[in-house]
């Protein structure tokens, strides 16, 4: 198990100082994490590559000291990656399942994590409780679903990233009347990261106007004005 849960040479450039802490937390997922069915038994031979990696470019969206809600966090994907690899943030792990949450808990302390918390809660429970100045999110829900979960945890501005891959672009253009009903004011997709690293994200920012708790989204025909479906690469400082 050792040899398939090795960095690949790319982790160094990627992690820097925290590869030690990231090895640590591949072994918890392909230990506990397969063991409690939080990730599959075949994700563990391509735990950097399909996953940590993967959740790392992310960070390069996510603004210093910025307050972070990783929601439908389950096994800690991307939430833990970014408070291991950016200690400036401030990280809330939220899940709603006993289960993930406990485990959640357990790595955190086990890793000793102290820029993040687990908060035991469903996304729509928290609006009016919580607000961030980015929300994140990994294989959790359609976009037009997810949006009207986290733009009421957002501050006026503030930004949602959906890890989407190869769904982003079509995604993106399927949700952009019920992004423009739930309040946000501009979504694109940006790809970041390079190598094994690469990701493709939508970015959804949320607009200034007040959004009512729980209020549920409408899929509208056509396409509202500020959402745009337009692909981009970010260019790294």
């Amino acid at each position: 198990m050792s040899d398939l849960l090795a960095a690949p040479p790319e982790a160094r450039a990627v992690f820097g100082s925290a590869l030690p802490l990231l090895e640590r937390y591949a072994a918890l997922l392909a230990g506990p994490g397969v063991e409690r069915g939080l990730l599959g038994p075949r994700e563990a031979p391509r735990l950097w590559e399909r996953h940590l990696l993967n959740c790392a470019a992310l960070g390069e969206l996510v603004e210093p000291g910025a307050v972070v809600a990783d929601l439908g966090s389950g096994a800690g994907l991307p939430g833990i990656v970014l408070a291991a690899l950016r200690p400036d943030l401030t990280v809330v792990l939220v899940e709603p399942l006993l289960r993930r949450a406990t485990f959640l808990e357990e790595a955190l302390a086990e890793l000793e994590l102290r820029t993040a918390v687990v908060r035991r809660a469903r996304a729509e429970d928290l609006a009016g409780a919580l607000v961030v100045d980015v929300v994140t999110a990994r294989a959790v829900a359609p976009l037009d679903r997810l949006a009207a979960w986290a733009l009421p945890l957002l501050r006026p501005g503030g930004r949602l990233l959906a890890q989407k891959g190869e769904r982003a672009d079509s995604e993106l253009a399927a949700a952009g009347a019920a992004l423009q009903a739930a309040g946000a004011r501009a979504g694109e997709v940006v790809t970041v990261g390079t190598g094994l690293s690469a990701t493709r994200v939508v970015v959804v920012t949320r607009g200034e106007r007040t959004i009512p708790a729980g209020r549920p989204t409408t899929r509208p025909s056509g396409r509202p004005g500020g959402i745009s479906s337009t692909s981009r690469r970010r260019n790294r400082r």
